[in-house]
């Protein structure tokens, strides 16, 4: 995920609630799709970024935007409850680091390794295999891939697991040998 979705206080004490209440209706995968499809939403819109995050909007219209996403997406009713009541609590800022301590509850749980994997372009079918190859290598077991593009890094990967960066980024490499 992208460095936006980090973990705070409070979206670790939503995501532990909304984390219990998938879990103890069995949603647990249906809500963490919903999270991820909503993820995507926000890196790709700075429209609902803008929307969710502006003190200027009021709380009922951040909650109404957000029961409109769940009920067009067809999000799980656990999820679509649950950001009503996000946005209700005026929390609606919040939702990345929900999303982000969900996704670590998730993992633990499960056992699910994730990786970001960082490239200047988008890496083809057979760099995704020998990427995902090498860390399954090196963790043990598969670990779950998101990829993400950006050109700033010129060239090479950056891979990160859990709190762990491997970065074999051209402009790090260029960065590291300016500095005496």
């Amino acid at each position: 995920m992208a460095d936006e979705f980090r973990t705070t206080e409070v979206g670790d004490r939503y995501a532990q609630a909304l984390f219990d209440l998938a879990d103890e209706t069995r949603s647990l995968d249906a809500v963490r799709a919903d999270l991820k499809s909503l993820a995507a939403a926000w890196s790709d819109s700075a429209d609902l970024r803008r929307a969710l995050t502006s003190p200027v909007i009021a709380t009922e219209d951040q909650q109404k935007a957000l029961v409109a996403i769940a009920d067009k997406a067809k999000f799980n009713k656990t999820t679509r409850n649950f950001l009503g009541l996000l946005a209700q609590n005026g929390r609606s800022k919040d939702l990345t680091a929900v999303i982000a301590g969900f996704e670590r509850l998730y993992a633990k749980k499960t056992g699910v390794v994730a990786a970001e994997v960082v490239s200047a372009k988008a890496l083809s079918a057979a760099q995704n295999k020998s990427v995902q190859a090498g860390l399954k290598s090196a963790l043990g077991k598969d670990p779950e891939l998101t990829t993400r593009v950006d050109p700033s890094i010129l060239g090479g990967i950056k891979v990160k697991v859990g709190s762990k960066l491997f970065d074999a980024s051209l402009k790090t490499k260029l960065d590291q040998m300016k500095s005496p």
